[in-house]
């Protein structure tokens, strides 16, 4: 085949790949501070620590062992403990974002909605949910490539390839029990229920298995259960030897030291739910809230119906957007960004099908007084307004020059202040820093990357001694998070590192603390209110 011959038929992958790794690759990477937590790991592994934050502690503090050893892989042939992790996190998320693309396009093939796939690969490229957590360097992308690889291959039947993409997803980030669940209990209940109504060979059993995509199913191989039992089982085995636990310390961390209003989770899904295409960012957050609040569910709904009459093995990727919804609303935990991100790609794609079914019954479906074809125009209007309309406004929250960090384009939420922040802290510790100096911080990921110390996670992410201090009584918090005083006074850490709201009013309000620290310096900011970063030496 002929280079121009190749262009002529892969034009379209072509094209979704360069557009997936431009929209990475010009903003360059814009590290959040959980990466660098991530990159700590990795560090230690090839320094020969062993799989911890601090030398000497084994505390899982990382829910993506997966990623984490695929940094470490990577940075053994790139430097080793000087390779350049935030540049290996944004080649490798650039991939896997662009790899979500062509399956996003191959998954609307598959029920003759191609240009449906195609507008949803366009928007996953560019979506500021999607690209910033890419450059962030978070294991995000590679998440959402393995869980949309897993309903790939379930969809087209190679379900070897579905329980493997399973496995590394569950080994990614433990949430993708959210899909893995019921993505299992519907290929095992096929299998029962296709063998308990096929001894009745009625018309009947055979319709209703058919309309659950159960009509005929793939007999369960060793090899089906093996690709997903190893992985997770080699990885658990390790975890319970070396940890004592199979469950990440963080997730225990972060339920208990954040103080959060009731249902604030929820209110937060549904801001997001009813503005998947930064709709806000033009029309104001009460105005498209209330607007997508009823578009956008009647849309998927519309969409979701066509997708179960083209593929009932869509099942479990239709339901897994609310199924998400309904796992974060309920325990109401700190909803960071980056857990914002994986169920758009279905929530996309179901939208846009919904929305191709409208603008179709619009402008295609033929007059009795039109002869068919229908005129070529129709469908190219189709196709124009599926694309443009939630481009635009995807487009909209993304800078042609940001404000702070690297000058190029980028989307605004790829906000990186108070990690630039961290940095100018760490570069005024790191020469009074060694390995046996404590540093105790409410954000350890730039502070644990750029220098040397050992540290006192003060939300007990990495640290498990913190969290005998939660939770605080309400008074103490001023925003989500506050430090307790006793923890500092206990632990005695020889430096303390935080934003002035994390202890207005616990450390700064109580003299013992006072007493035995001295404000070394101040960095001016008001994020999150704060009335600047401070910097403290104890005495």
């Amino acid at each position: 085949m002929s280079f121009r011959a190749f262009l002529r038929k892969f034009w379209l992958p072509i094209l979704l790949v360069i557009l997936a790794l431009s929209a990475r690759l010009i903003p360059g990477p814009r590290t959040i501070d959980d990466a660098f937590i991530t990159f700590r790991y990795a560090r230690n592994l090839l320094a020969g620590d062993g799989f911890v934050y601090n030398a000497g502690e084994r505390v899982l503090g990382t829910t993506t062992p997966l990623y984490t050893l695929l940094m470490a892989s990577l940075a053994a042939f790139t430097g080793g403990t000087q390779a350049p992790f935030p540049i290996l996190a944004l080649l490798v998320n650039a991939l896997a974002d662009a790899g979500t693309c062509l399956l996003l396009w191959q998954l609307g093939k598959r029920i003759n909605a191609e240009r449906v796939g195609i507008a949803a690969a366009l928007i996953w490229a560019v979506a500021p949910y999607s690209v910033t957590f890419a450059i962030g360097g978070l294991e995000t992308s590679l998440y959402v490539f393995l869980l949309t690889a897993a309903v790939w291959a379930y969809v087209t039947r190679c379900h070897k390839l579905s329980s493997l993409c399973a496995a590394l997803a569950l080994l990614t980030r433990p949430d993708a029990l959210i899909l893995i669940l019921p993505l299992a209990a519907v290929r095992l209940l096929g299998l029962v229920l296709h063998k308990i109504l096929d001894r009745l060979r009625s018309n009947k059993a055979v319709a209703f298995l058919r309309n659950f995509g159960m009509d005929n199913p793939a007999p369960l191989t060793w090899q089906e259960v093996l690709a997903f039992v190893l992985p997770v089982a080699v990885w658990g085995g390790f975890a319970w030897i070396y940890f004592g636990s199979l469950i990440p310390h963080s997730m225990t961390a972060k339920l208990i030291t954040y103080h959060l209003a009731p249902a604030s989770a929820f209110i937060r899904l549904i801001q997001h739910y009813t503005t998947p295409f930064m709709e806000d960012t033009l029309l104001g957050s009460a105005a498209a809230v209330s607007i997508g609040l009823i578009l956008y569910p009647f849309l998927f709904i519309v969409g979701a119906r066509r997708a179960w009459k083209g593929d009932r093995n869509l099942l479990v990727w239709i339901a897994y957007p609310w199924l998400y919804f309904i796992t974060f609303a309920l325990p109401n935990p700190l909803l960071f960004r980056w857990y914002l991100t994986p169920p758009l790609p279905a929530y996309f794609f179901f939208i846009l099908l919904g929305l191709d079914q409208i603008l179709t019954s619009i402008f295609i479906r033929e007059k009795a007084s039109l002869a068919p074809p229908h005129p070529a125009w129709r469908t190219w209007v189709v196709t124009a307004l599926l694309i443009i309309l939630p481009l635009i406004p995807t487009l909209s929250e993304w800078q042609i020059h940001p404000d702070h960090g690297p000058g190029r384009p980028a989307p605004e939420m790829a906000f990186i202040k108070l990690e630039l922040l961290y940095r100018q802290a760490a570069d005024y510790l790191a020469p009074q820093l060694n390995s046996n100096t404590v540093l105790a911080a409410g954000d350890v990921g730039v502070l644990g990357f750029y220098t040397p110390a050992r540290i006192l996670d003060t939300v007990g992410l990495n640290s498990p001694v913190s969290l005998n201090y939660y939770p605080l009584d309400d008074r103490y918090y001023v925003i989500n998070y506050a430090i307790p005083t006793n923890l500092i006074l206990d632990q005695k850490p020889d430096f303390v590192v935080i934003l002035e709201v994390y202890g207005r009013l616990t450390l700064l309000k109580d003299p013992r603390f006072l007493a035995q620290y001295d404000l070394m310096r101040t960095l001016p900011t008001d994020i999150y209110g704060s009335n600047g970063m401070l910097i403290f030496k104890r005495k």
